[in-house]
């Protein structure tokens, strides 16, 4: 019975009485010959192969035991017996499927019956399923394993990535109730370009004007918003606008960005190791980047004490340097800096504080998702300092106007009137702008 006929039978209430001993068996099948080849081959390998491959070497080893064993297997079970065990020995299980739909950004496992993606900035339930918990920590340790890194009941979170880059947050029992739970955050093969942003609706022309500018003209940039709100999407973008000729350090916590330089060094914070040794924090590694001649230093998020270290670096000789951070507005962007740099346990005060952020910052971007899944700038800011305050000013905005029969969040882009004092930054580094994009109510 084919899955389509099983389907056909669930809704109509004929299941077959035997269905339930054959699923059994296919499971028996998939067991044992998994448990075969784990045994009998160099399964590491085989995981290097190139998929092509990878999947006929598994399917003459199967074809070759059955025949060994003289058993007998339709055609039609071999061909989804195959393709499990290639997803439970190879591959990432029941997520396999889901991994492979160019559609799917979010994956989230919230237990062994539970699984959501996110399509077109949307949630919706998928029908995949693990079998039980035990299933899904296996799938856990067959991503972490690569990395040697670990998850356990002292050590039950754990951060790590998938070979094309898509980043993986997994948390166990006992801090999650509910069983095993998995986000996984996929990225495009082909990583976004200012145009495509612009396509999606992003920003506008006049913004990715702005954008590149300021990025050539070696402005330090923070970029801020929620979750999923694209932050990191683009830093990568803003990324690839830097000209040639010169030294970048990126640094993460998890290696993200993904863009192509030929004077490049990309670094990578690690955790503890399982003696509680070993650890190499986002701050050592700015620290480092500074004895690298590094002329622009990208930090995927600033998250703690970093933060000070980072600031030094852009006001000390490092322009044009970028950053992200957790904030659902600028000025919250600058407020969590703050406190950022307070956990440095440096005796600052916080008018000398804010002193580093007019020194060393010039614009914050400010990213958000908005209801309809959307991904808008909904903000590009500058930080000046008037009479001894520091203030967010913004240089063009996004304006809410209601929603749409549909859900879909009506709004326009907007000039506020402000000129920038980085314009004349740009103008003097070569590159011309129209200064009437900044005039006061135009739409862009």
């Amino acid at each position: 019975m084919s899955w389509l006929e099983r389907a056909s039978k669930q809704t109509t209430g004929m299941i077959d009485d035997n269905w339930d001993i054959r699923d059994q068996q296919h499971d028996h099948w998939v067991r044992h010959y998994k448990g075969r080849i784990i045994k009998e081959s160099d399964l590491e390998t085989i995981i290097a192969l190139p998929a092509s491959e990878r999947r006929l070497t598994i399917e003459r080893m199967v074809q070759q035991m059955i025949e060994e064993e003289r058993v007998i297997i339709p055609r039609q079970d071999m061909e989804q017996i195959i393709q499990q065990i290639i997803n439970e020995s190879v591959g990432y299980g029941p997520l396999e499927s889901l991994l492979q739909r160019d559609d799917v950004t979010e994956i989230m496992v919230n237990g062994p019956k539970e699984i959501f993606i996110e399509r077109k900035g949307r949630l919706e339930k998928t029908n995949v399923k693990f079998k039980d918990n035990q299933h899904v920590r296996h799938i856990i340790d067959r991503i972490i394993a690569p990395l040697g890194r670990r998850v356990d009941e002292s050590s039950p979170m754990v951060d790590a990535r998938l070979p094309d880059g898509s980043r993986v947050n997994a948390v166990i029992p006992p801090i999650s109730l509910d069983g095993p739970s998995i986000s996984i955050r996929k990225f495009n093969p082909t990583p976004f370009t200012i145009a495509d942003l612009q396509q999606f609706g992003t920003f506008t022309e006049e913004m990715a004007e702005f954008l590149t500018a300021i990025v050539k003209a070696k402005c330090n940039i923070l970029v801020s918003g929620g979750t999923g709100s694209g932050k990191t999407t683009l830093l990568n973008v803003l990324s690839g606008a830097i000209p040639s000729g010169e030294r970048i350090v990126t640094i993460e916590d998890m290696a993200e960005l993904r863009f192509t330089y030929d004077n490049l060094v990309r670094l990578e914070a690690r955790p503890k190791n399982m003696e509680g040794s070993g650890e190499v924090s986002i701050r050592d590694l700015v620290k480092n980047a500074l004895r690298m001649r590094p002329d622009r230093i990208i930090v995927g998020e600033v998250r703690g004490s970093e933060a000070i270290d980072m600031l030094q670096a852009m006001n000390t000789g490092h322009e044009g340097s970028l950053t992200t951070i957790h904030a659902n507005t600028p000025r919250d962007a600058l407020g969590r800096l703050e406190a950022m740099v307070i956990m440095s346990g440096l005796p600052l005060t916080p008018d000398v504080i804010q002193g580093y952020f007019v020194g060393a910052l010039d614009i914050i971007v400010q990213s958000e998702r908005l209801p309809d899944g959307k991904r808008k700038l909904v903000s590009i800011a500058e930080i000046v300092e008037e009479d001894g305050r520091v203030f967010v000013k913004d240089i063009f905005k996004f304006v809410r106007e209601g929603t749409d029969s549909s859900g879909n969040i009506k709004g326009h882009f907007l000039a506020t009137g402000y000129v920038p004092t980085v314009y004349e930054k740009i103008r003097t580094s070569g590159f011309s702008l129209n200064e009437y994009m900044f005039k006061e109510g135009i739409v862009l």
